[in-house]
This record gives C-alpha cells, sequence and structure tokens, in this order.
C-alpha cells in the first residue's frame, strides 16, 4: 500500500491527510465478529486539505455537501470482509473514486436542430395516424 492515494493526474491526497478508525462490525458472525475490528473507517477533512485548488475544494463541497460534516470532513467506511487490510484497501478505492466522480467535469450539451427529413417524417408519420382515427370514427359521425 503506498502512502499517498492517487486520485488523478496532478492529484494525490497524502497520507498525512487521511485518519483511520477501526471498530467492530456490525450484524451476525459469531465468536470473530464479536472479537476483531475489521471495519475501516477513512477521515479526510475536505476544507483544509493542502492538495486542493480552490475551485477542486469549492467542487468537492458542492458536490458532496450531502456526506461532509458541518465541519467539512468525509468519512467513507467498509465492514464488507472480515479482513481489516482489505477493508482498509476498499475505503481508499471508495474515497479514490469518489473524488474523482465529483471532480469530473461534465461535457457541456451542444444544441442541435431535427434534419428536414426528419422533420418530413415525423409530419407524415402524424398524418398516418390522423387518417388510421379518422377511420375508426363511425359513419354517423357529423365531423367526418
Amino acid at each position: 500500500m503506498s502512502d499517498e492515494l492517487f486520485i488523478q493526474p496532478g492529484l494525490q491526497i497524502p497520507a498525512s491527510e487521511l485518519d483511520y478508525a477501526v471498530s467492530r462490525s456490525s450484524g451476525p458472525g459469531g465468536q470473530h465478529a464479536n472479537k476483531t475490528s475489521t471495519r475501516v473507517t477513512v477521515i479526510w477533512n475536505v476544507s483544509t486539505s493542502s492538495v486542493l485548488s480552490d475551485w477542486q475544494r469549492a467542487r468537492l463541497l458542492e458536490k458532496l455537501a450531502t456526506r461532509l460534516t458541518s465541519e467539512g470532513v468525509l468519512q467513507i467506511d467498509s465492514d464488507d470482509t472480515r479482513s481489516q487490510h482489505q477493508n482498509r484497501e476498499l475505503v481508499r478505492a471508495r474515497l479514490a473514486e469518489l473524488v474523482q466522480g465529483a471532480l469530473k467535469l461534465k461535457k457541456r450539451r451542444v444544441a442541435t436542430r431535427p434534419s428536414r427529413k426528419a422533420r418530413e417524417r415525423r409530419v407524415n408519420e402524424k398524418k398516418a395516424r390522423a387518417t388510421i382515427k379518422k377511420n375508426r370514427r363511425s359513419p354517423k359521425d357529423p365531423d367526418s
């Protein structure tokens, strides 16, 4: 396990900014779950991180607002496996994926117009549908 957590080119979170807490996992598991602390929680303070630029910090605080504490701390935990080491790797991967997703900029949509052929096809389909519906009417209808 490397010390820094690679997020994307130009952005690595140093080990000094990541805190880990271990605790007992919840749920069934018998004696193993009752005796060992396998749940791992990674704690990273987004608001005071030294590796983030101003726009990155603002974007993370906005996009991850529902997952952050009031102090701007992000906590991710894992108790998926019975191994503390594997759970530590899982929380590191989840943190990297979460930060990557939050920093990813969506492509701006380019407005397009339907082609002339597409407009003609649409109008012809509407006319055909209208004819079908018109033929369903009873002959006594005064509008036909």
